[in-house]
This record gives structure tokens, sequence and C-alpha cells, in this order.
């Protein structure tokens, strides 16, 4: 995500939980936001934006994240919010209609799972679970207990990016046979850290949570662990799952691929990294696949595209009859043999980014009680986050898989399918019955 998107607009994860009444247009939603980091603290700010929604708890692993948290709240809205180290208690206390989950992805799955037993309506960042088995779990979750979950794909609820996927859908380019997904964003080497105590004020241990314990390390804190594998799912899990999600939808949601194969590596650095800067994968769909790529060192970029400098993230869609380019700015068609432009689309000029637009769009389901409201409702954030856990599945073993929708399984491959869920830490982990 480009960092002037990030001062506009993201959402980390609301879980949102909702009195057993019914809700009026008018009705005050009460929210816990648990994790308090960039994300969780643009939640803050998208939260105390919309109408009739109190901020009434936040709930952080780290003693001085909650006290800024508590400041800002009191900024925004007048008033101090609980506070709670562990989010369970927010989720057993009766001032808490809501939850707002923007924790790293290692906690997504068990913090939606515990609000939907609690309950509570849940909005989750992306991507959705950390891994498939986890996407599976939170589904059943939350049609059990009847539970409005969004996914914190914005994109879903971004103006121009709808009417660009409404285009495809009527045939500006014919039927789309390739979608194409670029995560070209910049990172720096992370070099190397030693192990050493955790600071004061923070619980190391619950912040681990469903991963393996491990003596703790600057690198494997404050946002880079995303880039290890216990914690978090390299750049396609991270800025890519919103790419992927936009693939998808601009293919008509075509489920999950036959096979899938992925290729790359840690390119240029020696540090303390374990996932990939640079990866290339294909999802195979028997007469159209998905293509998605990563790049995290310095790089051109594809056609047009190339206008918007360092750091891009676009969808590129290709049909007999010609090819689209979507990004954050607009999107653009060019048809025919010569490649001419004929819509060239800029987002409006101050139109959201989608992030507010999002949140309301999941009050409104929460009001009406109704998940088909959702622009990014639960199943199509965990579709999204299944492929990018595919790829790394692939990129992990090294080789070509053949994967199975209606089992979730690679067939007779019981490596693959061990990296479709993995060991968890008591009392931290996802239930098998939920």
């Amino acid at each position: 995500m480009t960092p002037n998107r990030r001062e506009f607009f993201q959402a980390a994860i609301a879980a949102v939980a909702v009195p057993a009444r019914v809700l009026g247009a008018n009705d005050r939603i009460n929210v816990a936001v648990s994790g308090i980091g960039g994300r969780g603290n643009d939640h803050l700010l998208f939260l105390a934006a919309q109408q009739n929604c109190r901020i009434a708890a936040v709930c952080d692993v780290s003693q001085e994240a909650l006290e800024r948290a508590v400041a800002s709240v009191e900024k925004l809205q007048g008033h101090k919010p609980a506070a709670f180290s562990d989010m369970r208690r927010a989720l057993d206390s009766r001032d808490v209609d809501a939850v707002s989950i923007a924790t790293p992805n290692h906690w997504h799955a068990l913090g939606t799972i515990w609000a939907c037993q609690a309950g509570k309506d849940v909005y989750v960042e992306k991507p959705a679970c950390h891994n498939v088995q986890e996407g599976r779990k939170m589904i059943e979750a939350a049609r059990k207990y009847s539970r409005i979950v969004q996914v914190g794909l914005q994109s879903r609820s971004n103006a121009h990016k709808i009417r660009a996927m409404k285009l495809l859908r009527e045939g500006v380019i014919g039927d789309v046979y390739m979608a194409k997904g670029l995560c070209f964003k910049r990172r720096k080497s992370i070099g190397h850290q030693p192990d050493g105590p955790a600071p004061p004020g923070l619980n190391w241990d619950l912040f681990l949570g469903p991963a393996p314990m491990r003596p703790f390390n600057a690198l494997r804190y404050k946002y880079n662990w995303h880039w290890f594998w216990d914690t978090g799912n390299g750049d396609i899990g991270n800025q890519g799952v919103h790419e992927i999600d936009i693939a998808l939808w601009g293919m008509g949601a075509p489920g999950l691929p036959k096979t899938v194969v992925a290729s790359g590596g840690k390119y240029a650095y020696i540090d303390d990294q374990e996932t990939p800067n640079t990866l290339l994968a294909a999802f195979d769909y028997g007469s159209r696949e998905i293509v998605f790529e990563v790049r995290g060192l310095p790089t051109g970029t594809e056609g047009d595209l190339d206008r918007l400098g360092g750091n891009v993230t676009a969808n590129l869609y290709y049909g007999p009859d010609g090819y689209m380019e979507v990004d954050p700015e607009g999107f653009r068609v060019y048809r025919g043999e010569k490649r001419e432009k004929v819509i060239d689309e800029k987002r409006a000029e101050g139109e959201a980014y989608a992030t507010e637009p999002h949140f309301a769009n999941f009050f409104d389901a929460v009001r009406a009680r109704d998940p088909k409201r959702l622009a990014a409702d639960l199943e199509i954030g965990v579709a999204a986050a299944s492929l990018a856990h595919l790829a790394n599945i692939s990129y992990r073993t090294g080789r070509k898989l053949a994967f199975d929708a209606a089992s979730r399984e690679f067939p007779g491959d019981t490596e693959a399918n061990r990296m479709l869920t993995r060991p968890y830490r008591q009392p931290y982990a996802v239930p098998d019955k939920v």
C-alpha cells in the first residue's frame, strides 16, 4: 500500500459484536479495537468518523500502545475507553458490541472465532487468515453463530474499481482469460538483530499467541513480523492479498485453482528475513489463469503503470478484445490490434481510498443483520488469502502442486498438506470444532 494511501485510509481488523436487539439506522455500536499498531491507529480514526460508533475499548499486548490508544480516543471522541491487554476481556464486556482486529496475521483467525463465539460481529483485516485451514474454521464460526464478518479488502468499496469490475463483467475486453496482480513495493533489508529481553510492558507470550514460543527479537515485532513465517505471510499475504482479491473479483470469483506454482527467493540481501522479496506465482483454472508477482527490490514496471513511480500495486486483465489496467488512481482500457486507449478514468478528486466507506458498509450490514450487504464478506476474504497461502506452499516446497478444491487438499502430497495448517501453541489453538 502506497504511503499516501496509508496516511489517508487503512483499516486493520475490526470485529464488531452486536447486541441481540434489532439495530436501527441510528443505533450506536460500541466497538473494541484489538491491535493498536499502525493499522490499529488508522482504525481508531476511521471508527471515530463513523456515525453512531463509539470506541468502547482498546486491546493491545503493549502497555505503551494501550496508553497511546486511550489518549487518542479521548482526543477523538471525548471519552476514555476501557483498556485490555487480552482481547478476551473485551469480548466478555457487555459494553462492547463490536471488535476491530488489527493484530498481526497469525491472530486474525483465532480473534475472529472468539468474537463470533462471544456473539460479536467482526471486521477483520487482511489477510483473513494465516493459513488455509484457519479460513475454513472462520467461515464455520461466522455461519454457526450468525455473525456479520467483513474483511478489510477495502478495494471492494472503492468507486472506480467497482466501475472497472462492472465493465469487465459487461465484456469490455471480452471474456477475461488472464488476470495479473502486481505488488511492486520497495522493501529494504531488515538486517540482523540478536535475541534479547522483551521491552517492559510487552506481553511477549500473548503477542506470539498461536505461534511457537521464541525468544524476543525486535525484528519479529513491529511490522517486520510480516517477513517471518510464524507470524506473517510475506508481501503476497501483506499488500499482495488486495491485488489477488481484485484479480478474483475481475474474473468473477473462479474459486480455487487446479494447480499452483510459485518461484522466487530472498535476493540481494543477507539478513534475518524468511519470506521471499521476489515471487512469481501462477494459478491455473483450466481455460484461464491468475498470475501474481511480488518485487521488493528496485524495479521497472509494466505498461502505463510506470507513471506511478517506484511503488506500484495494480491489476491487469487480458481478454481477446484488449486489456485493462486498474490501480489506486484509476483504470484504463485498451482495445484492438493497435491497443487504442478507449477509456481512461481517474479516481475522482476527493474520493476516499475506500477504507472509510468500507467501514460504513460494514456497519450498514450489522444494523440490517444482512451479510449480503457486505462488500467483502468473509468468504471473499478467505478466498483471496487462500491463494496467497497456496502460492507460499508451492514456493516453500519448491514444486508445482495440484490442488483439489473439493477436499481443499493437495492429493497425495503429505508435505504440502501439512502446510495447510500449523501446530498451535496452547491455549491459543484454533479449534477443530468452533
